[in-house]
């Protein structure tokens, strides 16, 4: 039995999904003539109560668009020193939009109004870059899948508003969030201008997340995208597998939580674990003791046919999915309470 936990991307599509795919309605997507991409646009759009949505192949590009459409090159854009937009996404911030990152030494990857306020520059002090906008991670992904305070959300919103910044959600796991926190789409749809979620995680779509935005903002998106290299043709087999997703896999994210509290429960026993960051949603980062190296406990586990993913500094990440069947998780919780070093 092999057990992959290195993320919530490595799921296949179901036998469902698989059938929706074959059944979809398609058409070119970059005359807009997709029916179902057409649909799922429209429905995430309306979810969020935002009058446009558009398809992207990743995540990482829908973040790299928003970017893009939010600022010019030469300004700057606050973010956690943990972003995903900072950290995963190839120095796209600077590469496509010209701009940099002011990064925010936060908690978990999550950080204050007050944090904000103190990371805007001057407007007329022209020595240092134009601060522009601020990005939000939920979950947080270094941060171990926290769950941001949606009042603390807010009240960075505001500070955004009396500074004329741009506010954009990395919405990549943010059902997770909604699953776990009890929120709704609109509550997001009403504080960030520009919100990207993303399909091929926790809801198991093998492609696709969507951007989806103030209109002002959006008319330009299909050209960046177009720009970015992300138009596609009969992109309505992924639109179906992420629309399936939305009506049968959002609402088991919770199992998934449960698994994964579990399992760092386990890993917080055993006397070679130092910490293990507290666990929301489906996602367990925990770190070592010094006195045993993350390649030593890696390579045990992967003897036993186990995959997790180092994130340096001694620190391991585990993340549960609809992949990771009750069966896996029985061996798994047998096969951790019994490690020895």
């Amino acid at each position: 039995m092999t057990i992959d936990l290195r993320s919530d991307t490595v799921t296949k599509p179901s036998k469902g999904m698989l059938e929706a795919m074959l059944k979809a309605d398609v058409g070119d997507d970059v005359y807009k003539e997709d029916p179902t991409v057409n649909a799922l646009e429209e429905r995430v759009a309306d979810m969020f109560g935002k009058p446009q949505a558009l398809f992207f192949p990743s995540g990482s590009m829908a973040n790299q668009a928003a970017i893009k459409l939010h600022t010019r090159p030469g300004e700057q854009l606050i973010c956690d020193k943990y972003a995903h937009v900072f950290n995963y996404e190839g120095g796209g911030a600077s590469f496509n939009s010209g701009v940099s990152c002011k990064l925010i030494d936060g908690t978990r990857g999550m950080f204050t109004a007050d944090q904000v306020k103190q990371s805007i520059n001057p407007p007329d002090f022209y020595h240092s870059p134009f601060t522009r906008l601020v990005a939000v991670e939920n979950t947080t992904n270094k941060g171990g899948g926290a769950c941001w305070d949606i009042e603390e959300i807010k009240r960075i919103k505001n500070v955004c508003t009396l500074n004329k910044l741009g506010f954009h959600l990395d919405g990549a796991r943010l059902w997770n969030a909604l699953v776990a926190k009890n929120e709704k789409p609109k509550q997001y749809g009403d504080l960030f201008e520009t919100i990207s979620v993303c399909f091929s995680k926790g809801l198991g779509s093998p492609i696709g997340s969507i951007l989806t935005g103030d209109e002002a903002l959006m008319e330009g998106a299909i050209r960046v995208r177009k720009i970015f290299g992300g138009g596609m043709r009969q992109v309505g087999y992924l639109a179906a597998a992420a629309l399936y997703a939305l009506d049968h896999n959002v609402e088991r994210l919770l199992e998934d939580h449960q698994k994964a509290a579990e399992l760092a429960d386990v890993l917080q026993q055993l006397p070679f674990i130092k910490t293990v960051e507290p666990t929301e949603t489906n996602i367990i980062i925990f770190e070592l003791v010094p006195e045993l190296s993350e390649i030593e406990f890696c390579d045990k586990l992967d003897k036993a046919g186990i995959k997790i993913i180092s994130m340096g500094s001694n620190k391991l990440r585990m993340v549960t999915h609809l992949d990771y069947t009750d069966e896996m998780h029985a061996h798994l919780m047998k096969i951790l309470g019994s490690l020895y070093f």
